[in-house]
């Protein structure tokens, strides 16, 4: 796909409000959700049940726990919340050993945010280990750090996650820009009071204020993110 922002020189650019870029992982860099969905559903086939694709939009993007608690509860199944989220973790974990593709434009970012010196972290709702494994395609290198949703007390749609990612980095929120491809993940980034990229993957997301929706990684860049930062936002830190 072709960018309609151009990408950019790639030597360090001085000056801008722009503290740090926060990247979400599922859905916004690598092009997993229709992963997680077939881990999903191949987990609850197992034990005798089958998930209308309906459901697929109501899980996507949330928190394992969430995400597996709503699929317990239209299913009945007897298996126990801690036994669905392992054997989801495992056969998620085998279905990406084949690779999971990255979405169009995220090596990109990750190169140029490298060369100009934004400090970039990943913060998702994933567990560490699905997270490990998937940083042998996105380069460890390219982030300060990285941010599990099994290392957080509350995690997306909270605020929780960006905020301690943002202190983490010494950046103010409102400083920072997050992307995210869900709903669930840009309320969590506006809760905290960061300015936020939606790329919409599975559920639609509409513009407002704070926020900017773009069709694709391809549209953005560090000028693009630095326009971005430091403009007003409502902050929720409830």
């Amino acid at each position: 796909m072709t960018s309609s922002i151009p990408v950019v020189d790639t030597r360090p650019a001085a000056g801008g409000g722009l503290q740090a870029v926060l990247l979400d992982m599922d859905g916004t860099l690598v092009d997993t959700e229709g992963i997680w969905w077939a881990a999903e559903t191949g987990v609850f086939a197992d034990l005798g049940h089958v998930l209308d694709e309906v459901h697929k939009a109501v899980v996507v993007g949330g928190p394992m726990a969430r995400s597996v608690g709503h699929l317990m509860e239209v299913t009945g199944t007897t298996a126990t919340l801690a036994e669905l989220m392992v054997a989801i973790d495992t056969r998620f974990e085998q279905l990406i050993e084949r690779g999971a593709p990255l979405m169009p434009g995220a090596r990109r970012l990750l190169t140029e945010l490298a060369a100009h010196g934004v400090p970039t972290a990943l913060v998702s709702a994933s567990h560490r280990r699905t997270i490990d494994a998937m940083l042998r395609t996105l380069g460890a290198e390219n982030f300060a750090f990285t941010l599990a949703g099994d290392e957080i007390a509350r995690t997306k749609p909270h605020p929780d996650p960006y905020l301690a990612a943002a202190a983490r980095l010494g950046a103010d929120p409102a400083a920072c820009v997050v992307v995210e491809d869900t709903l669930t993940g840009v309320a969590s980034a506006e809760a905290a009071g960061c300015q936020v990229v939606a790329v919409p993957s599975v559920v639609p997301i509409e513009p407002a204020p704070g926020r900017t929706v773009v069709r694709s990684l391809d549209q953005v860049n560090v000028p693009f993110l630095r326009s971005l930062a430091g403009r007003s936002v409502n902050v929720d830190l409830h």
